[in-house]
C-alpha cells in the first residue's frame, strides 16, 4: 500500500482504519452475526464439517486481529515509507527481484515498524471494551455510551435497535475516515 498509486487507495485505508473510530461493540456485533450459525462464515464452517466460530477462541482471535488491524498496519506502512525508493532502486540495478528487494532490503530497513506494530496491536487488543465499562459504568442518561447501548440491545435480543445504532455508527465512522483519507490524498497530490 505504500507504493501503490491506485486512485481509490483512500477507500482501502478507510476500511483498514475503521476500528480506530468504530466502537468495539459495533465490530463485535457484526462479527457475531457473520461468525454465528446463520451468518456467512458460520454457514461456511458448518458446510466444511466444523461449527460456527461465534463464542469460540478462534472467533475471538479473528475478532481481535480485525479490531487491532490499524494499530498493526499503519506503523508498518510508516516504516516502509521511511525506507524510500533509493535503496530499492539500487538493488534493482543489481538485478534483485521485487521479492528479493522486499525481503532483503525493505524488511530489514523497516524492522523498527514491526516492533511498534506488535506492541500497539497487542496493547490495543488487551485494553478494549472493558475499560470503558469499568471507568464509566452503564448508568442510562449519565455514563451510558452508544457502544454499551448496542451491547444492551444485543443482550436483550433487540437486534433491530442494535442494527440501527451499529449501522449508524458504522456509516458515520466510515464516512469520516473516507473524507479524511480523500482530503489527505488530495493534499499530498498538491505537494508533488
Amino acid at each position: 500500500m505504500v507504493r501503490t498509486r491506485w486512485r481509490f487507495k483512500f477507500l482501502l485505508e478507510a476500511v483498514i482504519a475503521l476500528p480506530l473510530v468504530l466502537p468495539p461493540t459495533v465490530l463485535g456485533f457484526y462479527l457475531l452475526i457473520a461468525l454465528g450459525p446463520h451468518g456467512p462464515l458460520g454457514r461456511l464452517m458448518e458446510s466444511l464439517g466444523g461449527r460456527p466460530l461465534a463464542f469460540t477462541f478462534t472467533g475471538l482471535v479473528i475478532g481481535s486481529v480485525i479490531y487491532s488491524m490499524p494499530f498493526v498496519i499503519q506503523p508498518l506502512q510508516n516504516a516502509f515509507a521511511t525506507v524510500g525508493r533509493r535503496p530499492l532502486e539500487v538493488a534493482a540495478t543489481l538485478r534483485a527481484s521485487p521479492l528479493d528487494r522486499f525481503f532483503t532490503i525493505a524488511v530489514p530497513l523497516a524492522r523498527h515498524g514491526f516492533l511498534t506494530a506488535v506492541v500497539l496491536g497487542f496493547a490495543h487488543t488487551v485494553g478494549e471494551f472493558g475499560v470503558v465499562l469499568m471507568i464509566g459504568g452503564n448508568i442510562p442518561g449519565e455514563t451510558q455510551v452508544l457502544s454499551i447501548a448496542i451491547y444492551d440491545h444485543v443482550e436483550g435480543l433487540e437486534y433491530v435497535h442494535a442494527h440501527w445504532l451499529s449501522g449508524g455508527l458504522l456509516l458515520a465512522s466510515f464516512l469520516m475516515l473516507m473524507v479524511v483519507y480523500a482530503i489527505d490524498r488530495r493534499f499530498r497530490s498538491f505537494q508533488t
